[in-house]
């Protein structure tokens, strides 16, 4: 029987909504804070994991001003320590950072076919290096004890975190599955390490 005390929680937060997102930017690693909107999402979550006794052993976020805000704002109405990891940022889309979809289309036309290695806005992560990302950031997360973790990121990132956890491969031009997180939409998973099992536990995103 699998002991409760070797398993892990883990729940993968997007961050809230930000100034990037209000304004439709391709954001990437450019630093954008919440809106108000976006802090007032982080502190409804908040309140409402308090209500249902949500606690975390530890909070893990992306250093980006969007996603740190959102962590600070949850992991400290539940008291919960918080700790930095860049390998949490967003893609790095390159030379599309800070665009508008506008200003990107104008300047990045999208090639007929798009192979996984090929680059974002011609410097940024494609979606093989960004998949190799989430699974070294997943597998970094394992490494700790066993407990709950929150871990606050982005969409992108969160997209190929999915990709790794389930063992969905990388497809060319962007086919495949794709696992919408809206602002402050998350995922928990559980993961039992004597057995690599991945159970699914809620998918929920408010958009």
């Amino acid at each position: 029987m699998i002991q409760q005390s070797s398993i892990f929680e883990f729940t993968f937060l997007r961050h809230g909504e930000s100034v990037g997102n209000a304004e439709e930017r391709f954001q990437g690693q450019s630093n954008y804070p919440l809106t108000d909107a976006g802090r007032a999402q982080a502190r409804a979550l908040a309140e409402r994991w308090l209500k249902d006794e949500v606690k975390f052993d530890l909070a893990v976020t992306s250093p980006l001003v969007r996603a740190k805000e959102t962590a600070h704002i949850v992991a400290g109405a539940l008291n919960s320590p918080l700790e930095e990891d860049p390998i949490w940022m967003e893609r790095d889309n390159g030379l599309m950072s800070g665009l508008t979809r506008e200003e990107v289309e104008g300047r990045f036309p999208q090639p007929e076919f798009r192979t996984p290695y090929d680059a974002f806005g011609e410097s940024g992560e494609g979606d093989w290096e960004l998949f190799l990302r989430a699974g070294k950031a997943v597998h970094e997360l394992i490494k700790r004890p066993a407990g709950k973790y929150l871990i606050v990121s982005h969409g992108g990132l969160l997209n190929k975190v999915m990709y790794a956890v389930l063992g969905i491969p990388v497809q060319a031009h962007a086919n495949g599955p794709s696992f919408r997180f809206g602002n402050t939409g998350f995922a928990v998973f559980n993961y039992v390490p004597p057995r690599h099992q991945w159970r699914l536990i809620r998918l929920e995103s408010p958009e």
